[in-house]
């Protein structure tokens, strides 16, 4: 360990941030934005960690440290909160240089990274946050095209890596069948499957505790108008399974290009429609005890925002609950990124901590956010 790190103690940690070996003054304490986040009563939130440059994907070790992903500037980062407070303490860069380093995944010991064409992990990163290993390939057939290339990725249930493919193009019908879809593999890079096909864009996925079912959020096609298509949150009921990209949208609007002479009926619905262009990217089922108890079983669902629709859309947090007749329901939970048509903030994806608290990252403010439950 550096003589930099065997001296953290030295500092006040509440007021210091420590990246890439560089001392900096917290500059988020009581940030009066955050006064603009709109939460249900009893919620609070505050900044876990700053300066996390393009903060995207997020994984939880064992031990407490949080891996965070980017896109735009090739770097992983671990984040560990040393003295329990709920802010992150230390900051390193563990990777770099990477194509797209969007999702990851922590499994035994080891860090997967999604870059693009690829998947690489680094071996036994716990030990080695200081001097971490140089990435070791483990799969290297996925397609090169950077548009939708970026992947979020996570292990499931069954011990497998589930990794999403998508379309490379906002609407076109592709002759690898590779494309518009989720995959999965063992965790040695073999027996490469595709489990669902029809998905334009997913950037976010997690299991229903109760019964290990995939649900996954979808990024509807652009070009169609400010109100149409809805983005979509999905369940997988079986291998194979087609949700409609790019035959049919949201489950009923037939595309004016690849939609003639189809029927929506013969693909999968949504199980909810989160809003036109929203962006919906991380989620997850929220498993833990700290918030009440109409959240438990619930879904969190960051949601990016809109690029190209007159009226700004999404730049928040919504909750989505499963129904007994397989829909969901959906509610606003966190908003105020957006302001007016302006936004300081774009959430990315969601994290549950083990005291049952939710982490946030948000690519645009370089920000990881926690959100805690303290009663009303």
């Amino acid at each position: 360990m550096s003589l930099f790190h065997r001296a953290v103690g030295l500092w006040p940690l509440a007021s210091l941030l420590f990246v890439g070996g560089v001392c900096q003054p917290s500059l988020f304490a009581g940030d009066p934005k955050l006064k603009d986040i709109i939460l249900p009563p009893g919620f609070h939130i505050s900044i876990y960690a700053e300066n996390v440059t393009n903060a995207r994907g997020m994984s939880l070790g064992p031990d407490g440290t949080v891996y965070v992903g980017s896109r735009g500037v090739g770097k992983v980062y671990a984040l560990r909160d040393l003295d329990g407070d709920g802010k992150a303490d230390t900051m390193f860069t563990i990777a770099s240089k990477l194509n797209m380093p969007v999702g990851l995944a922590w499994h035994q010991g080891d860090l997967y990274i999604s870059s693009v064409d690829r998947i690489v992990k680094l071996p036994n990163i716990t030990e080695h946050l200081t001097d971490p290993p140089a990435p070791v390939t483990i799969y290297d057939k996925y397609p090169s095209e950077k548009h939708h290339g970026w992947k979020y990725i996570a292990f499931g249930p069954d011990g497998k890596l589930y990794v999403p493919v998508g379309a490379p193009c906002n609407i076109c019908l592709s002759e690898d069948s590779i494309f518009a879809t989720i995959t999965r593999m063992n965790a040695d890079g073999t027996n490469m499957e595709i489990i669902a096909h029809g998905v334009r864009n997913s950037v976010g996925f997690d299991w229903n505790p109760r019964d290990s079912s995939l649900w996954f959020t979808d990024n509807g096609r652009d070009m169609m108008g400010d109100d149409q298509p809805d983005d979509e949150l999905n369940r997988l009921s079986f291998v194979g399974e087609h949700f409609g990209y790019p035959f049919c949208h949201q489950g009923d609007i037939l595309d004016p290009k690849f939609g003639k002479d189809m029927d929506c009926g013969d693909y999968t619905a949504p199980k909810a429609r989160l809003g036109p262009h929203v962006a919906a990217l991380g989620m997850k089922f929220y498993k833990g005890n700290m918030f009440p108890e109409k959240y438990r079983g619930a879904i969190f669902i960051a949601e990016h925002g809109s690029w190209n629709r007159t009226k700004p859309i999404g730049y928040r947090l919504s909750v989505a609950w499963p129904q007994e007749d397989g829909t969901a329901r959906t509610e606003i939970f966190a908003e105020g990124w957006l302001q007016g048509n302006s936004a300081w903030g774009r959430p990315v994806d969601v994290l549950e901590l083990p005291d049952g608290s939710l982490l946030l990252s948000d690519d645009s403010a370089d920000l990881i956010y926690r959100i805690t439950y303290k009663g009303q």
